[in-house]
């Protein structure tokens, strides 16, 4: 079987696949990894499911927002300490979590910590 020179393509210099831009373009078909994907649906799952289940959670979270309003507005000085308090400790946990996570990725760039390694 004869090998078409280098740098030609047997169908005429089409390619069968489909490119991608290296460009701006305006557009609505987009190849965003591979081709064939997102084939025509903007969404992985079925958009009715994920708009149900962050209304699930927002309605959750609402509720239990709500909740913590109506015991405050108790106007009971133990129970608006206890909201202002839980507040404060769980924005205290969240931070420390955060900064900790952060601070291997930190350290690990750091000049210093390269140097002794």
């Amino acid at each position: 079987m004869d090998m078409p020179p280098s740098g030609t393509r047997p169908n005429g210099g089409r390619s069968n696949h489909m490119m991608m831009h290296i460009s701006f373009y305006l557009g609505k078909d987009a190849i965003v990894l591979f081709s064939r994907w997102p084939n025509q649906n903007l969404g992985m799952t079925k958009p009715i499911v994920g708009g149900l289940t962050q209304a699930t959670v927002y309605a959750f979270r609402m509720g239990l927002a709500y909740l913590v309003m109506l015991s405050v507005m108790s106007f009971n000085l133990g129970i608006f300490i206890a909201a202002v308090a839980g507040h404060a400790l769980g924005f205290i946990i969240i931070k420390t979590c955060a900064i900790a996570i952060a601070k291997p990725a930190e350290n690990m760039s750091s000049p210093s910590i390269m140097s002794k390694v």
